[in-house]
């Protein structure tokens, strides 16, 4: 019996002590917003009211030089992944509906890498890998899933998802041929066969988005991650939250409607700050604050004709000058990240899978090339030799430019920039740097993703035969293997 007793006390020891390893591991939640401009937020210096996110920079780090890519697919693509963008998802410009493309399975994304570690991984929100079964994020190793496969404005122009709230939808510019059954374009310039915007829960569809919808999709996200939060406060999380705001069409909630001194952005930024602080609020409630690393980030610059604000940095969303790639971060994590700090360090997408996977235990995808670093040693302090130094700017499959240090080189026209004192890239300073302009040039030819095309550095895209639309124009759901056969009318 006291034998017994005293392997029954070592088992219990033991589980008790497995349990205290598995919960001593760090939360994560990332929360990556759409079109996010440089200078939106409170504490970057706009006149919008942003008092969570304000006090999240106050209990946190800044990121001043955190990049992502110039587009949507690409920039998620590199958070994923670790990897630049066109390594992972070799594609020119963005994934639409019912595209035969997106991110490959075989690709090891951050929830992967994280499961390995004994971590509950969740969804919510806007994806945009692929919308086909192969390519949603139950596939590619989130535990849960609810939101949209792609931007807020792929659907019908006549569903109020190419037009801001209370507006006309815009005219088709083939009106005048009402014979032409599929037009291949509306008053935006976006493609108008595009099929109604299907909400997904998993993998099936469960809704469908119209205006009067948009305007509830961030309350719904939010809601979502604080029930994922609240259900697996006894066990390591891994969160991506990434919101369809503030992505054309703006549809802030009544509430928020007329709040801000910047209109229908604005608002919706607000909305979005309300977001974070429900977020952080319950974090704070579960006394998980201390044990979570929470980042905030937009997926690209603020696109300047849609009325974002990127000042100081040149230019905005698509192009590869500091307004396109450069997003407000910011690291949070009480206790552990000073307070009230910033860092001009360089971090880009691409490092948050290593540094997330070298807190949790987890060991990198083998076999794959990353170009991601970890960054830990930025996000705690001021390392003497920063884990990086260089960034390559690519624009679908071309690179464009080329960072080192406070050096940036656009290649095309071989223009010169030192970010450190023209931080709006005005004076190009090339003519009086020309080892500089070598330097950056040769990194350039250096990297085995080349100047432009597909080359051997690039992974295989993943790929479907006969992909179908989740949804018709009159709402049935139309790839089974997604759902239940279902209308949304």
């Amino acid at each position: 019996m006291r034998f017994l007793s005293s392997l029954l006390a070592l088992c219990a020891a033991g589980l008790i002590s497995a349990h205290a390893a598995t919960s001593a591991k760090p939360n994560f939640i990332v929360i990556n917003i759409d079109d996010l401009g440089y200078r939106e937020l409170g504490s970057w210096g706009s006149a919008n009211r942003t008092p969570h996110i304000d006090r999240m920079v106050a209990e946190g780090r800044k990121l001043m030089s955190h990049y992502a890519a110039p587009l949507c697919s690409p920039s998620r693509a590199s958070l994923m992944t670790g990897s630049y963008p066109k390594r992972a998802l070799p594609i020119p410009h963005v994934l639409f509906p019912a595209g035969a493309v997106g991110l490959h399975p075989d690709e090891q994304t951050i929830a992967e890498v994280l499961k390995t570690a004994g971590y509950a991984t969740g969804c919510v929100g806007k994806w945009h890998l692929g919308d086909q079964r192969a390519f949603l994020p139950l596939q590619q190793g989130f535990d849960t899933y609810f939101g949209l496969p792609y931007s807020n404005d792929m659907g019908p122009a006549s569903e109020g998802v190419k037009s801001n709230f209370g507006a006309a939808p815009p005219v088709p510019k083939n009106a005048a041929n009402p014979k032409q059954a599929v037009p291949p374009e509306d008053g935006t310039g976006i493609r108008a066969s595009q099929p109604p915007l299907p909400l997904l829960e998993g993998n099936a569809v469960v809704g469908r988005i119209r205006a009067t919808d948009q305007l509830e999709i961030t309350r719904r996200y939010t809601e979502r991650a604080v029930a994922f939060i609240s259900e697996r406060k006894d066990r390591p999380f891994f969160l991506y939250l990434a919101h369809n705001a503030v992505h054309f069409p703006l549809y802030p909630r009544a509430e928020f409607r007329g709040q801000s001194p910047n209109g229908l952005l604005g608002d919706w930024i607000q909305e979005v700050d309300w977001s974070v602080g429900q977020v952080l609020g319950v974090l704070r409630e579960l006394k998980l604050d201390r044990n979570t690393l929470v980042l905030f980030v937009s997926d690209n610059g603020g696109p300047i004709q849609q009325g974002a604000t990127n000042t100081p940095l040149r230019a905005g969303k698509g192009t590869t000058f500091e307004g396109g790639v450069r997003v407000p971060g910011i690291a949070w994590w009480p206790g552990k990240i000073p307070a009230g700090t910033s860092t001009e360090a360089i971090t880009a997408m691409m490092d948050v899978l290593p540094t997330l996977a070298k807190l949790a235990g987890a060991a990198l995808p083998a076999h794959r090339k990353l170009d991601g670093v970890d960054v830990w040693s930025v996000l705690v302090g001021s390392p003497t030799t920063p884990p990086r130094d260089s960034f390559l700017f690519y624009r679908g499959l071309t690179l464009e430019a080329v960072r080192s240090g406070p050096w940036k080189l656009h290649l095309a026209k071989s223009e010169l920039y030192h970010l450190g004192n023209d931080i709006g890239e005005a004076t190009n300073v090339a003519a009086a740097n020309p080892a500089i302009v070598q330097r950056l040039t040769a990194l350039a030819d250096a990297s085995d993703l080349g100047r432009d095309g597909l080359t051997p550095g690039c992974r295989p895209l993943g790929r479907v035969e006969q992909p179908q639309p989740l949804l018709t124009l009159d709402g049935t759901v139309r790839a089974d293997a997604i759902g239940p056969q279902r209308s949304f009318p």
